[in-house]
């Protein structure tokens, strides 16, 4: 058994060391000594503050709440994207972020909807009025047209999952420009990667350009299945291009009767 005096020199070395990093403090060791205690001290007696040994707040504390504040790293928002568990923590995170908005004010958050363990995922390129005010991805004329597609294929809306490239209308309906693309990518990945599904229907041109990463005409992408993120990635004509060229709607047809059939044979449920 180790001799008490040599435990208690092994403690003063200890916290001569603890000292250093956490502030001063004093213990009587070789009062303890003499007596020969082998008790352990007692180091939050309210009789005695200076014997209190304060616990670190975090690793980045030097001892204060405000050293804890200060010293703390900031994440970047792609960390903050990163560290989202789940699609309540992205929608959250997305409702603050000021990088999603377009120079369009008071709009908001058109974040998605449908299953969240959906298997086909519907991607289209940014919310217009009605979406706006509903707060829903598809819920005017594009929308209502988009179920009648889906549903000739035997999908239901609460089947799959629904989202744009843009998570904020821009204004007059126009294009979402390169730099909101490039800002709000980051978002629909983490959110593509959340959902986890196995096929991927980009609706219109810009939806399926800015997720294959080429700048290119939509009749070059179509009839396609393309690789994407260790996913398959299908494109065809947003159904807001069908009701002002109906002549688009038989090659529309073609298209997602292929995603069906690219659908089943992966397995999607």
């Amino acid at each position: 058994m180790n001799n008490p005096k040599d435990l208690i020199e092994k403690a003063e070395k200890f916290l001569q060391q603890q000292s250093e990093i956490y502030g001063e403090f004093s213990v009587d060791f070789k009062k303890q000594a003499d007596q020969g205690s082998d008790k352990v001290i007692d180091t939050s007696s309210s009789d005695n503050e200076n014997q209190k040994v304060k616990e670190p707040l975090s690793k980045y504390s030097t001892g204060s709440e405000t050293d804890l504040v200060e010293n703390t790293p900031k994440l970047s928002m792609s960390e903050k994207i990163a560290a989202c568990s789940s699609l309540d923590e992205l929608r959250a995170l997305c409702e603050e972020a000021e990088e999603l908005k377009t120079d369009l004010e008071g709009t908001n958050l058109v974040f998605g909807v449908g299953n969240p363990n959906a298997d086909l995922m519907i991607v289209g390129e940014a919310p217009g009025f009605n979406e706006d005010k509903q707060g829903e991805p598809f819920v005017g004329k594009a929308g209502r047209l988009l179920d009648q597609i889906m549903d000739a294929i035997d999908f239901q809306r609460d089947e799959i999952y629904i989202a744009n490239i843009l998570k904020h209308r821009p204004p007059n309906n126009r294009d979402p420009k390169p730099e909101e693309r490039e800002r709000s990518l980051p978002f629909l990945l983490r959110q593509i990667e959340l959902i986890d599904p196995k096929i991927i229907l980009c609706v219109g041109r810009v939806s399926a350009t800015t997720l294959l990463n080429k700048e290119t005409s939509l009749s070059k992408i179509r009839q396609k299945s393309h690789s994407f993120h260790g996913r398959e990635l299908m494109a065809t004509y947003h159904p807001a291009a069908l009701l002002r060229n109906p002549k688009w709607k038989r090659p529309t047809w073609e298209d997602v009767q292929k995603l069906r059939k690219r659908y089943d044979e992966l397995g999607g449920k």
